[in-house]
């Protein structure tokens, strides 16, 4: 039998983070080397690289954590996002978006001259107008073939589809096809053992596509695999596939109300909340908290409600205007105006570009902010 919550556990000290105003980012700094580390040595005992996705923090002072504990280079969902790494010394970027006009391709081509790039791709228009970038370059411009390993966003289907533009690519002056890789989004409707088979599958994905090309001519290309679902299953993935090589998660540093819904991560693993204040309690099982969709970002998730209150399930947050968070609560309660609380977000990359500035804590002090220079970065 679950232990039982008292209404109002959640509430936070009056003298906790009293020099804070509300709505405000937290992160636990235990809890965020915690979580680097962690991944980290899963990595290293998987015998995978480790290549983070920087779009959860979009932090420049967390992007180097990462890379002093065992990380090789990041990824970057824009290129925005990848300026931003770079001004910052990190000289190891993959690009996990298709670089499509002339504008693009011309900050590419500036970026790639002073830092190495890797840029993903599932289209052979789109790969022309990359040779274009190399060919203008010292080196050619590598790239990672996108393959579909399930989630239908992008990618071609694994096997002779994902080879046969590989082949093409390989042949467009400029460019060098570094590797394959991939994202299994869809290991966020699994729970528990699924997710396991789903980084298991993800792995043979890009496997099947590699045994196709070594038929081709090309061979030794990284395979690289990504989500956080997946990556805490790096281990059983690499003992399946031998040939996997790299791992890209990024939720990990932070985790969040989906990846405990799945099953990945418990609530103490969540670096990051948002402390909010009760500004109203407008009825004995109804009030108002400062943080809305504007902070929490608005997503439904993969659970019920739109963030969960650490410490007290008895709180549910069901729905968010712009600025206002609308908590259901226990009749008698004694949540009252002042009062505060930390939601955990349903799904946190989101907050980051929202908030602009983090506060590390650590003990329930503040210890230093943490800006997020990338944020709005999504060009």
């Amino acid at each position: 039998m679950a232990a039982r919550v008292d209404a109002g556990a959640g509430l936070v000290p009056p003298d906790r983070y009293a020099e804070l105003d509300t709505p405000v980012a937290l992160v636990e700094l235990d809890v965020l080397q915690r979580n680097l580390g962690g991944m980290a040595e899963r990595a290293r005992r998987a015998g995978v690289r480790l290549r983070p996705h920087v779009k959860t923090h979009k932090s420049t002072w967390i992007a180097r954590l990462q890379i002093e504990g065992g990380a090789r280079g990041v990824t970057v969902a824009k290129l925005g996002e990848a300026e931003v790494m770079a001004d910052a010394g990190i000289d190891d970027i993959l690009v996990a978006f298709p670089m499509v006009g002339r504008a693009k391709l011309e900050r590419l081509r500036r970026l790639a001259e002073r830092v190495n790039v890797i840029v993903a791709l599932d289209d052979l228009d789109v790969a022309l107008g990359l040779g274009e970038v190399g060919r203008g370059l010292a080196r050619p411009l590598e790239v990672y073939v996108d393959v579909d390993s399930g989630l239908h966003r992008t990618g071609r289907a694994p096997g002779a589809a994902s080879a046969a533009l590989a082949l093409e690519v390989a042949k467009i002056p400029g460019l060098r096809v570094r590797g394959l890789m991939t994202h299994a989004g869809q290991s966020y409707g699994a729970r528990g053992a699924a997710v396991e088979r789903v980084a298991v599958d993800e792995a043979r994905a890009l496997a099947d596509t590699a045994a196709a090309l070594a038929d081709g001519g090309l061979s030794e290309l990284e395979l690289s695999a990504g989500s956080t679902p997946t990556a805490f299953f790096c281990e059983a993935a690499k003992a399946a596939v031998p040939s996997l090589t790299e791992v890209r998660p990024g939720t990990y540093a932070f985790n969040d109300v989906n990846q405990v819904t799945i099953g990945v991560a418990e609530e103490a693993d969540c670096a990051l909340t948002i402390l909010a204040t009760v500004v109203g309690r407008q009825a004995t099982d109804r009030m108002i908290v400062d943080a809305g969709s504007k902070t929490l970002g608005g997503e439904a998730g993969v659970g019920p409600g739109h963030g969960r209150v650490k410490g007290d399930p008895t709180v549910q947050i069901e729905r968010l205007s712009e600025e206002h968070g609308w908590c259901r609560v226990p009749p008698g309660s004694s949540w009252k105006a002042g009062d505060r609380l930390e939601i955990i977000p349903n799904h946190v990359c989101l907050v980051p570009n929202l908030v602009g500035e983090m506060v590390g804590v650590r003990g329930g002090r503040a210890e230093r902010a943490i800006s997020v220079e990338a944020r709005g970065m999504n060009r």
